[in-house]
């Protein structure tokens, strides 16, 4: 029962923590690519553009506590079968959790490096983009970073569950 218990509050972090994340990831990327939101996640959101970073955070933190559940469910319920106490889940779970927003503050930063490089008028001037949009390149290097985002949380699945297959080896 004790295991059930921590098992549900490391969910329960994940999907805030994940929350948080995109919350902060959007003042970056906000601050990388304001036409993007402006042109795109406001409307898609439906937040109104007057308090543009408030509305930033809050677009992160509705498009990502979804990605804390989806993330966390495949390594912590392994570890509800592998690992032998709640103590164990608990120490291993967090683990996890901190590795998990590492690879995808990583990921993000990757991106935001790449796009840098990468994206410039020349190249934004030959991809199909809304009429619209006023600043191209960081419309682009602002979808870049989100798109990096979620595929480090992905990685993240895969890196979890390595961690709790590890610790229950380790047992």
């Amino acid at each position: 029962m004790a295991r059930l218990g921590v098992f549900l509050l490391l969910v329960a972090t994940s999907v805030g923590v994940a929350a948080l994340f995109g919350a902060v990831h959007n003042q970056v990327s906000y601050t990388v690519g304001p036409d993007y939101f402006h042109q795109f996640k406001f409307l898609q959101f439906g937040i109104p553009a007057e308090t543009p970073r408030l509305g930033a955070a809050q677009i992160g933190f509705r498009a990502s506590w979804w990605m804390g559940l989806f993330v966390s469910l495949p390594p912590f319920l392994l570890g509800l079968l592998l690992l032998s106490s709640a103590r164990q889940l608990w120490r291993v779970g967090v683990q996890v959790i901190i590795a998990v927003i590492l690879i995808t503050a990583l990921a993000a930063a990757v991106a935001l490096v790449f796009g840098r490089v990468a994206v410039d008028e020349d190249v934004a001037a030959v991809i199909t983009l809304p009429d619209h949009i006023s600043d191209p390149v960081g419309f682009l290097r602002a979808g870049i970073m989100h798109d990096a985002s979620y595929l480090g949380g992905f990685i993240g699945i895969f890196v979890g569950v390595w961690i709790v297959f590890r610790a229950s080896r380790n047992t």
